[in-house]
């Protein structure tokens, strides 16, 4: 008899790579449920809380911390110890105070970045997608699958349009609400989230847009003068004449 779905385990040997653990200690780990981030670029919530921050030695004490409502991520108890973290969100650990953005990093990583308590209530967010819904209302769907509608009030004249996909939205979580706009052009500050040169920060120099099958490329130039190449879809515009948040040291910028 075939199968009836897809497999629910995940053997470490072949854990996404952004995931940083030992890989022939023991042979499985968890595997991340559906959520608003994909599999290959988030690491469950057991793998944060036990794995890179220190505080379970095992699956069952960092089930316990999460069931007493201990961990919040964008500003909401978490207790699923399969959840999906990805880029940009904000993990906090209520006990004590501590609150940690995540980061790419250079060499497939996914990296936590300690934050102050004024930072954790903003999150940066790409616009993966734009709708026209009913009544003429504009929804932005953004790259960790939350959704903001922009109400029109003419849907003939909608000048409340000023949002395009690739654009970075800085919003207050949880509730949402649009702090900032980054429009991806040429001059702001771009980080590379994905490809060979991920964990990468510097200023767009050149944006070369193709019809076809081929992808828009964008060129990054870096503070020490060198420019590299990668895909429009894994530019994230991330701030003007600085980032608009605290960035780790191990970018390469």
């Amino acid at each position: 008899m075939g199968k009836k779905g897809k497999t629910l385990t995940q053997k470490r040997i072949s854990a996404p790579k952004v995931w940083k653990i030992p890989r022939k200690g023991f042979k499985f780990a968890p595997r991340t449920i559906p959520g608003p981030h994909p599999r290959e670029k988030s690491i469950p919530l057991q793998i944060i809380i036990r794995d890179l921050l220190g505080y379970a030695l095992t699956r069952s004490e960092a089930k316990k911390i999460l069931n007493k409502g201990h961990v919040a991520v964008d500003g909401r108890i978490r207790r699923e110890l399969k959840f999906p973290i990805g880029i940009m969100d904000v993990v906090s650990i209520l006990p004590t105070g501590e609150h940690y953005r995540v980061f790419p990093a250079p060499k497939d990583r996914l990296i936590l970045h300690p934050i102050s308590a004024d930072e954790a209530n903003i999150k940066p967010c790409y616009i993966k997608n734009k709708h026209i819904i009913k009544g003429g209302h504009i929804q932005l769907t953004l790259h960790d699958g939350r959704n903001i509608i922009i109400y029109v009030k003419d849907p003939r004249t909608p000048v409340e349009d000023v949002y395009k996909t690739h654009d970075t939205l800085v919003i207050t979580i949880p509730n949402q609400e649009i702090k900032e706009q980054i429009t991806l052009k040429e001059g702001v500050l771009g980080l590379v989230i994905s490809g060979k040169n991920m964990g990468y920060l510097g200023k767009i120099k050149t944006i070369r847009k193709s019809i076809g099958p081929h992808a828009n490329i964008v060129e990054l130039m870096l503070s020490d003068g060198r420019v590299i190449e990668t895909t429009m879809d894994y530019i994230f515009p991330f701030g003007v004449e600085k980032p608009v948040v605290s960035v780790p040291e191990v970018l390469i910028k």
